[in-house]
């Protein structure tokens, strides 16, 4: 089974956002390769994997996708099979550094055109690459499945009470589902969506939200930089500013934008004074692969 110590997860306290006490979960500090909140949505997976004694997993994600680089990463510590579907022809003549890593820890790449991976969720493609696959666990976009969000649940555990709001990034919403249904129904649960309209995943979330702590939340998708894995100059010097600041690395596709918006939203009175803001760092580091020639770290 795959060894990691969460037990090295830290709270670091952040200068420098007002007067409000800004604090980060450094979930990135978990494991090289399996960051963040990655482990966390594919532990439960895994073990279902032993427990059923199947050869390993099927998976979904981009050329960038930090959860397939995760998956590949512990696959290969767990001694079982990784598959990967993979969004578009392009990535196969051109790997990305994720694609290469991937291949490097062993997993299987499956590059397919985009209109056959919008159909991921489809019930008819799904079965049929169950049978193409019948010894391997199929795991959905992301980690989004109940297994990914109870692990996700988990890491509620890692948070102080005290906190008056706990702020995340927001991809497939697995993270963000685990945490509202964990945390204590008086603190508020801000989610930073990375993509243009991210507002839609109110109605695929709600569904998975159990009682009585599934209102107090809210999603924002203001701070997109032009949609998903989008950025600009003013994002990498913020990103630059920030591990100056705190020696603190964030992610070009999630962390930055939300840290970017809990600053704006600092700056709007948004939080009430006395407030104490936790954010969850989702690691993922792996994609600043793309911009690193202008980032300083």
């Amino acid at each position: 089974m795959v060894t990691i110590d969460e037990g090295k997860v830290f709270i670091q306290h952040l200068k420098g956002f007002a007067s409000l006490l800004v604090s980060m979960l450094r979930l990135d500090e978990l494991h090289p390769v399996i960051s963040g909140n990655k482990w966390y949505k594919l532990k439960h997976n895994l073990i279902e994997v032993k427990e059923k004694k199947l050869a390993g997993v099927l998976t979904f994600g981009g050329v960038w996708s930090n959860h397939l680089a995760a998956t590949a990463g512990a696959a290969k510590e767990a001694g079982v099979k990784a598959v990967a579907i993979v969004r578009g022809f392009h990535g196969k003549e051109n790997l990305t550094p994720t694609m290469k890593h991937c291949l490097d820890y062993g997993m299987e790449l499956q590059f397919v055109s985009r209109e056959e991976y919008s159909l991921k969720e489809e019930e008819v493609y799904l079965n049929n690459l169950q049978e193409q696959y019948p010894e391997l666990l199929i795991i959905p976009y992301g980690g989004s499945n109940e297994a990914g969000r109870k692990g996700a649940a988990e890491i509620a555990t890692l948070i102080p009470s005290d906190y008056t709001h706990v702020c995340c990034s927001v991809g497939s919403g697995t993270t963000f589902m685990g945490l509202r249904n964990t945390l204590p129904s008086a603190t508020k649960l801000i989610g930073f969506v990375p993509m243009k309209k991210g507002i839609y995943l109110k109605e695929e979330m709600q569904p998975h939200l159990s009682a009585p702590y599934g209102g107090n939340w809210e999603l924002v998708d203001e701070f997109h930089f032009g949609g998903f894995g989008k950025w600009n100059v003013e994002l990498l010097g913020f990103m630059n500013e920030i591990v100056t600041a705190h020696q603190l690395p964030l992610d070009v596709v999630y962390t930055s934008k939300m840290m970017y918006g809990v600053r704006a939203l600092i700056q709007r009175d948004f939080f009430p004074i006395n407030s104490k803001i936790l954010c969850v760092h989702s690691g993922g580091l792996q994609g600043n692969a793309s911009v690193a020639q202008q980032l300083i770290f």
